[in-house]
């Protein structure tokens, strides 16, 4: 499923306009965007938890030439899905529709 998609199934369930729907989503991926940027967790109970991870830095190899090269440290995005997520996901719970 794409973001145009999404839009289309949001804006059925909720009963609003395509272009109301995709201005809340556009709204939430913003705000969870600025959110992690800033260090901070967003967490949905039973959906998930998204945030910034640190990487250090390490060695890798390049796979052609088997060289060694050195991977730089970073920031991360990271989301982590919830259990009652995993549960329907895993056919456990159903869905509401």
């Amino acid at each position: 499923m794409n973001k145009e998609e999404l839009v289309q199934e949001v804006s059925k369930k909720a009963n609003v306009t395509q272009k109301d729907a995709a201005e809340i989503l556009n709204s939430l991926m913003s705000t969870i965007e600025k959110t992690v940027a800033k260090g901070k967790k967003v967490t949905l109970v039973g959906f998930g938890t998204w945030e910034a991870r640190k990487r250090a830095a390490r060695t890798g190899r390049n796979p052609q030439t088997g060289a060694k090269i050195k991977i730089p440290a970073k920031t991360a995005p990271v989301f982590t899905a919830g259990k009652k997520f995993k549960e329907i996901v895993d056919g456990k719970v159903l869905a509401k529709k």
